[in-house]
């Protein structure tokens, strides 16, 4: 046996020895917590580091930071080669533990790193590896591919070496980085690499890699290969390719956005029986405050949109103090010249606002470029609330809300009605368009709140204005390599490593689509009830229409004759216009070419809403509006809702002032007042001849229904003086 021993290859003596001492340290006690020393890299303090440390102080590790204040000259990273800084620092930190065997140290980055687990388990699977020093694996090589054949093969696991994470005993790490001698911007990596390949000297320091992601998981290249596992009470990351749950994640490379996808939730930031576990944590109390921060709001009406006089007029409900707002406002559509004009003629002196114009003919990224530097170059800006014209705030309390989340970078909640569509992607297709995360429809549902880490937000958002300052300081970030500006924004943002945030813990409102919006017509809002019906509805309907429904609103002045309210004032005035602004009124002749058969028995001076371009349009409103009032008043009764004529009548006592007694042809009859009398008009009502009863004083807004057919013969009042305009519909002929 001793000759055999004295014939061994040197290396397979060392080999033999080491499988002695490992052998040995299997059976050696656990390693206690407190023989873990923590070192990371950082310079800055961005996003990804904060979070780290959350995750780090969350699980109970204590970490030091090396280089803090420190000049960063380690390169590019990820885009080039560097890192050398990191291997210098950790030299300079090693020599104080060279002679620790006791002490195990973990160094990891820490940008684009979080803790999945404790140093009970990081320490546990540690030690199962029986090495002295475990590096992170990965299935790509970097830098250098032509050092990939050196590598030794596995069987099963990833192959090559990944700088992010190390793990060893002091004494073992520091003979690594003591052969350091190189600069700041050279590979860290590459340094280890050559290291490792070397089987000499891979086998004389004991090193391993963690093939199989006990410890380390690298998302680059491993995309594929890892899922969410969801416990009641934490959330790991679990490598589905060699069933491990590793303590650390590393999102290297172009993986970021799926490690921000990931930190929603592990270890714990939100899980089914908790909730968000981090949403009230480093929370903004007004109490604190001396003073409001200041606020401009950066306002971009980029594209014809509907419903734009409402959208303006809610500034004024912004629950904030008015002095502290300030108003960029950037129209770039000439139609919507009108609607700033009266809104400006009407509120003037009450805002603080710079009004730029369509007639600068500026793009929307360098109009979004102006809006945003107009915060950063004001010292007193203390954010930036961007909001765009298809933004419905619902909740007065917006602003207030997002401020308190003491986010660098936070967006509202918003989603089109009725539809998947926001103004948040919860994922990045490899060409860095939209993909959809697998807990999309739980963010847009609500069945998920919380404020959660997204690559994309729009439309709605709030930004420190330090961030503009510091970060943001350039003036161009909406114009990028031929992008959408949104686009520009959110992908400079993550390159710079800013978080971007979306918050779903209230409702905030909804967006409009503003795709099919035809702005070539008078008042192009009235077409918007299949687009956008809830806007539709609050600037439509009467304010009294759901108290139908309720009792106490709805009159009968003659027998099975009910008068109740349907349209608000800014339909009938716009209605009236639209069909002045057509102005091809029939003339109350008998011959009209307008009507299948050509003759009209009882004919008024009217315009069909067909000849607007309405009659669709008001077909649904029938539908869903008067249907539901006409099942309530005629108890059994279920119309089609389908109306042939519907049309708006004018009468004056020059050209029509009166319409004789008559049926119509219909199974009821809507007739809705579209002006005042008293104010525009003189006369006029409505008497039905059976019951010997008249209604002489319409209500504008409200309709009259009643059957048309057999028991309500009746006729139109005299008007004796100004114009008179109802709207008509024979329904259910």
């Amino acid at each position: 046996m001793h000759r055999l021993g004295r014939s061994l290859h040197p290396l397979l003596r060392l080999l033999l020895a080491l499988f002695l001492v490992n052998s040995a340290a299997s059976e050696q006690p656990s390693i206690p917590k407190e023989n873990l020393l923590v070192l990371t890299v950082a310079t800055k303090e961005p996003d990804g580091f904060k979070r780290f440390m959350q995750t780090a102080n969350h699980l109970n590790y204590t970490v030091k930071v090396l280089g803090a204040g420190e000049e960063w000259r380690g390169g590019n990273i990820p885009h080039s080669i560097g890192g050398g800084q990191k291997v210098r620092l950790l030299k300079e930190e090693m020599q104080n533990y060279a002679d620790r065997d006791d002490l195990v140290v973990l160094f990891t980055d820490s940008y684009d790193v979080l803790f999945a687990s404790g140093p009970e388990e990081l320490l546990a699977k540690f030690q199962q590896f029986n090495h002295k020093v475990v590096f992170a694996a990965e299935g790509l090589i970097w830098p250098d591919n032509r050092l990939a054949d050196k590598y030794p093969n596995v069987r099963r696991g990833k192959r090559f070496l990944n700088s992010g994470g190390i793990i060893g005993y002091a004494s073992s790490i520091n003979s690594i980085v003591e052969k350091w001698q190189l600069q700041d911007n050279d590979d860290d990596q590459l340094f280890y690499t050559k290291i490792y390949v070397d089987p000499v000297k891979r086998v004389a320091l004991n090193i391993t890699l963690d093939h199989k992601s006990n410890i380390f998981q690298n998302l680059n290249g491993a995309v594929d290969e890892v899922e969410l596992k969801f416990e009641p009470t934490r959330v790991r990351t679990r490598n589905i390719i060699f069933d491990t749950l590793p303590v650390l994640i590393h999102g290297n490379k172009q993986t970021k956005h799926l490690l921000n996808y990931m930190g929603n939730y592990v270890p714990d930031a939100w899980t089914s029986e908790t909730g968000c576990t981090i949403c009230d944590t480093d929370l903004l109390e007004f109490s604190s405050l001396s003073k409001f921060p200041s606020v401009t709001v950066g306002i971009f009406i980029e594209r014809p949109t509907p419903f734009l006089p409402e959208f303006l007029e809610r500034l004024f409900s912004i629950n904030y103090p008015p002095e502290k707002l300030t108003f960029f406002i950037h129209n770039k559509e000439v139609y919507h010249e009108k609607h700033i004009h009266t809104f400006w003629e009407k509120h003037k002196g009450k805002l603080k606002v710079k009004f730029v114009g369509p007639e600068e003919v500026l793009s929307e990224g360098d109009a979004r470029n102006m809006g945003m530097d107009y915060c950063r170059q004001n010292p007193e800006c203390d954010y930036y609330f961007n909001l765009d014209s298809d933004v419905v705030l619902t909740n007065p309390n917006t602003l207030k809300l997002l401020m308190q989340q003491n986010r660098r970078i936070i967006a509202p909640m918003l989603i089109q009605y009725k539809k998947l569509w926001s103004n948040f992607w919860g994922a990045l297709s490899p060409e860095g368009f939209y993909a959809r995360s697998e807990d999309y429809i739980n963010i847009v549902e609500r069945s998920r709140v919380g404020v959660w880490n997204v690559p994309y937000i729009a439309h709605v958002y709030l930004i420190k204005g330090e961030v503009l300052r510091t970060d943001l300081k350039e003036k161009n970030y909406f114009n990028l390599d031929r992008m959408d500006s949104d686009m520009s924004l959110c992908r400079n943002f993550r390159e710079k490593g800013v978080f971007m945030y979306v918050s779903n813990l209230h409702e905030f409102g909804r967006l409009l689509p503003t795709e099919g919006y035809n702005a070539s017509r008078l008042h192009s809002d009235l077409w918007e009830i299949f687009d956008n019906p809830l806007d539709w509805k609050e600037k439509y309907i009467h304010p009294k229409y759901s108290e139908i429904f309720t009792g106490g609103v709805v009159e009968e002045p003659c027998p099975d004759v009910f008068w109740f309210p349907i349209f608000s004032e800014t339909t009938c005035d716009e209605l009236v216009e639209e069909v002045e602004n057509c102005g091809e009124w029939s003339g109350g002749k008998n011959e009209d070419k307008r009507l299948v058969g050509g003759y009209e028995n009882v004919p008024t001076d009217d315009i069909h809403l067909t000849q607007v371009g309405l009659d669709q349009v008001w077909l649904h409103f029938i539908r869903e509006y008067i249907a539901p009032v006409a099942l309530k008043l005629f108890s059994g009764y279920h119309t089609k809702g389908f109306a042939m004529l519907n049309f708006v009548v004018k009468y004056t006592p020059e050209r029509q002032a009166y319409l004789k007694p008559h049926h119509d042809s219909s199974t009821f009859t809507i007739n809705i007042a579209l002006n005042n009398k008293g104010i525009d008009y003189q006369g006029g009502g409505c008497k039905f001849h059976r019951y010997n009863c008249a209604v002489e004083s319409p209500r504008k807004g409200w309709s009259f229904i009643h059957p048309g057919r057999l028991t309500h013969l009746h006729e139109g009042l005299p008007t004796t003086n100004g114009t008179r305009y109802i709207a008509v519909s024979f329904v259910d002929p």
